[in-house]
């Protein structure tokens, strides 16, 4: 049993990444799917209570809701009642953006960083989104040739049914400002690793980096994340990427220019550099004292 669900999450996976797209039914017996949530979005609607855990905030659902989930931003949650269902699709930027007129999804009122990701809705909304998720799933199973595109109209209808609706803002705990950006913050930071891939260094390494993707001054970060840490962002980053270092060094085969290269840094010497300045000792000797 335990080998079929793993033949089934893998092909799973590969059709998501194939074809960018995929909607299914879910209920409270269900196993569901494993996914990297580094790729994909989610937009779900659920029957059923729940509370959410989203960057700084937690909150409780209502009896029906519809939730955006972005893929840089972590969240978890606990169903409340015993028994829910609903439907959900997972898809690319990608996939949406074939679309010229769409937007970018991270700049996305329902799916930006300190947005608002839930909705809660009434009998009549949950009647219109429901129809839109069961049209998404028949329509992915047939054979017409530009299924794709009626898919990114049902999923483009359903964004924007969503924009019309008030967010559940009342259900939001909202800590201070600097508290909130740090929060993001640490979030934005963790969802680099573990690095997986030489072929995927990382993105985000600098203070400025963080601030420009947070589209806030790099010293209005580094106050609110000194101010709640008591450390600046700079060492944050610092202390996780040295701490990746000796992850990679001792648990992978990978050398050290790849190490180097898949943690940002352009020459192997700045990463030796980097690395002696944080620990005191070269990256070879972390590897060799492992063996």
């Amino acid at each position: 049993m335990e080998n079929q669900l793993t033949i089934t999450t893998s092909d799973f996976n590969a059709e998501l990444k194939l074809k960018g797209f995929k909607a299914y039914e879910t209920d409270s017996n269900s196993a569901g799917h494993s996914y990297s949530r580094k790729d994909f979005y989610k937009i779900n609607i659920t029957f059923g209570n729940f509370i959410f855990h989203y960057a700084e905030r937690s909150f409780e659902t209502g009896d029906v809701f519809l939730f955006f989930g972005n893929p840089h931003i972590p969240y978890s949650c606990e169903a409340i009642s015993g028994e829910h269902h609903g439907y959900t699709c997972l898809f690319t930027e990608d996939f949406l953006k074939l679309n010229e007129r769409s937007e970018s999804l991270q700049q996305s009122p329902l799916f930006k960083i300190g947005g608002n990701p839930i909705f809660n809705l009434d009998r009549e909304n949950a009647d219109t989104f429901t129809k839109l998720f069961r049209k998404m799933i028949e329509e992915q199973n047939t054979e017409y040739a530009y299924k794709d595109e009626l898919i990114r109209n049902y999923l483009g209808l359903l964004i924007h049914e969503a924009l019309k609706i008030q967010p559940s803002e009342n259900n939001f705990k909202y800590s201070n400002a600097s508290a909130r950006i740090t929060s993001v913050f640490f979030e934005l930071l963790e969802r680099q690793f573990p690095v997986e891939s030489v072929d995927k260094p990382l993105e985000l390494r600098t203070a400025q980096d963080f601030a420009q993707y947070l589209s806030v001054h790099i010293n209005y970060l580094n106050s609110a994340v000194k101010e709640i840490t008591g450390k600046s962002t700079t060492t944050h980053i610092a202390e996780r990427i040295t701490g990746e270092a000796k992850a990679l060094l001792q648990h992978t085969d990978w050398n050290i220019s790849e190490i180097a290269y898949a943690l940002g840094f352009e020459y192997p010497t700045y990463f030796n550099n980097f690395f002696k300045k944080r620990t005191g000792s070269v990256p070879k000797s972390v590897r060799f004292a492992n063996l």
